[in-house]
């Protein structure tokens, strides 16, 4: 059931909902994601079963906004090192996830039992009224993962949750989100920032917002603590991907000549093929226009049945670093 975000009768029904301990999917400026309130175990739980989730692959936890996000932080996480509070100074609300140690006892299924938590404060005006709304009805905040079924796809339309999960589950609808690929993750749980997952928020941004060199995985010597997003193999459609340069491309498109189907081509490059069968879209130049677009092509394509994805590589820089990412697990 798609009810629209911009109504507050729909807000307050889905705030209801949560705090019966049941599901509702809600907008955010990255993906939409799948809620239950983050500190009922057994609603959490539900998430895990819908989605078909590991129930020890955590979730990330979203906060409401404004005067109550300090409270909402002090709820579920032990006080933050400076350099985690200048990122959120810098970029709450927005699209960034802190991995921060955890409250003892609270949302122990949210954080799939670790001693760690990973924080989101969105920057959708739907989400932050549903989180206002839920934290007036005792809600403190919401365990969000994509919605959809594990390790596919994530939604960027209402029009793709309903898609996986039918019309029993209650949807806000906040139009297409803006980003398209999941938050930036930086792991503050060890003493220095860690980039778990590249996102929109950039390396250069985080570094310069927490004065801080940003660590790569292997720099640190403990493990990783265990993230969203994070597995080889993730956000796949059902045709296999495969990245290659534009000059592979073309070659593959001549080599297979007028015989090629069911495969479709995802690039900047202007390419030419013999087929007629061919789908092909146009990647833009631009980074944050291709994340937008990215799971959404992916979705379209498979919705048209093809059998391959083929897609240009993106560029090596950090910009690019998000995107980058999603393909190369979408193609794992």
């Amino acid at each position: 059931m798609i009810l629209d975000g911009q109504s507050g009768q729909a807000i307050e029904e889905a705030a209801r909902t949560l705090r019966a301990g049941h599901l509702v999917a809600f907008p955010t400026e990255t993906v939409y994601g799948l809620g239950a309130n983050a500190a009922d175990d057994d609603a959490v739980a539900g998430i895990f079963a819908a989605k078909g989730r590991p129930s020890d692959h955590p979730l990330i936890v979203h906060l409401p906004a404004g005067a109550g996000l300090a409270q909402a932080v002090e709820r579920f996480a032990q006080p933050l090192p400076d350099f985690a509070q200048k990122l959120v100074v810098a970029f709450w609300p927005g699209p960034l996830t802190l991995i921060v140690t955890r409250q003892h006892g609270v949302a122990t299924a949210a954080a799939g039992g670790q001693d760690t938590i990973g924080l989101r404060c969105p920057a959708h005006p739907v989400a932050q009224a549903l989180l206002e709304s839920c934290a007036a009805h005792g809600v403190p905040g919401l365990a969000g993962p994509s919605a959809n079924r594990f390790g596919r796809v994530s939604p960027t339309t209402a029009s793709h949750v309903q898609g996986e999960f039918g019309d029993d589950l209650l949807i806000l609808d906040g139009g297409p989100c803006q980003v398209g690929i999941e938050s930036t993750i930086v792991d503050c749980s060890r003493g220095v920032p860690v980039l778990l997952r590249p996102g929109q928020i950039t390396r250069a941004q985080v570094e310069a917002a927490c004065g801080e060199r940003l660590r790569a995985r292997q720099e640190v010597g403990s493990p990783d603590p265990r993230a969203s997003g994070t597995l080889e193999s993730h956000y796949a459609p059902s045709a296999k991907v495969r990245l290659m340069d534009a000059k592979a491309l073309q070659t593959a498109l001549d080599v297979l000549g007028a015989d090629a189907r069911h495969i479709a081509v995802w690039s900047r490059a202007e390419l030419k093929s013999q087929s007629g069968h061919i789908l092909r879209r146009r990647m833009p130049d631009d980074a944050a226009a291709a994340a937008q677009m990215l799971f959404a092509v992916l979705r379209d394509f498979d919705a048209q049945g093809v059998k391959l994805i083929w897609v240009e590589t993106p560029p090596d820089d950090h910009a690019w670093e998000g995107v980058r990412d999603r393909l190369q697990r979408a193609a794992a």
